[in-house]
Formats: structure tokens, sequence, C-alpha cells
């Protein structure tokens, strides 16, 4: 299968739902690293999608579906010649929290004048190269994309 979008054609790559309980963001993690394999992503990008998809999949298991089995999380890896993109769908509604442009404050959250939780779409933006976020009437995507072409981690280390 493949779509048109405005980087050309995408291939699917997978794309599979699993029930929303504790633990399955470590498969849909595993079956989104099988599935991207061949794309020959630098270890230390692999290590940041495989961090953003796992705390996406378990935000839209505990947020969006309120961790009932029934309400499956769907799992869609694209990829074009320019872009990879993870979409990780919910059957929330309501608005989805965005993001601040500005981390939590840590001093705050270690002395417990701030709730502890609030790191997931911090975390997530930081582990992947753009991060969208698609409200629907019953559902809610967050799309992680990473670039194909010029930053490889090249100078990083695994």
């Amino acid at each position: 299968m493949s779509e048109t979008g405005g980087e050309g054609v995408r291939r699917t790559l997978t794309d599979f739902a699993l029930p929303s309980e504790p633990g399955n963001e470590r498969e849909a993690m595993e079956r989104v690293t099988e599935a991207v394999r061949g794309l020959g992503l630098a270890p230390a990008r692999l290590e940041r999608l495989k961090t953003a998809v796992a705390e996406a999949t378990m935000n839209a298991m505990e947020h969006g579906n309120g961790y009932r089995p029934e309400a499956p999380v769907a799992v869609q890896v694209l990829a074009s010649t320019e872009n990879l993109s993870v979409l990780i769908t919910d059957r929330g509604s309501g608005p989805v929290p965005t993001p601040s442009a500005e981390a939590p404050d840590l001093r705050a959250r270690l002395e417990e004048r701030e709730p502890p939780r609030g790191w997931g779409l911090v975390l997530i933006r930081n582990m992947v190269d753009e991060m969208n976020v698609t409200t629907g009437e019953d559902r809610h995507t967050v799309e992680l994309v990473l670039r194909l072409k010029g930053d490889d981690d090249a100078g990083e280390t695994a």
C-alpha cells in the first residue's frame, strides 16, 4: 500500500493494532523496529525512535484509551525517500495536551512543588525530527517523523 503526500509516494512498512494493556508499548516498539530494519537508520537514531514509539504508545493506551483492552491503539509505519513516519492512533476524544516550548521544571518536580508527570510529549518531541498531533471526533493521532536524508548521527557512537 502507498499514499501520496507532500513528500511523494509513501509505502506502508507495517500496520497493526494492539490492545490497550500495560506492556504492549514494548511490542509496538519491537514491531516498528523490525519494520524499519532495512532503512539503515544509525543506531542512535533507531534508539531514539524506539523510545518515542514506546512513550507515544503508552500515552495512547493510558490517556487516550484509559487502558481499556477493547480500545486498541493503531500503529502505522510509512516511508518515503525523504521521511519515515510512525502514526500512533488512540480512540480518545477531547483535546490532546501540546508540549510546551520549555521542558518541565526538574527542580520543582524533585522538590515536589509540581507533579512528577508530564514529561511524555517533551521526551517524544526531543527524540524525533518532527512530531505532529491531530485530533478527530473520536481519535488522536501522534505522528513521529524522522528525516531519512541529512543528519544521520554519523558523529555519534552507539
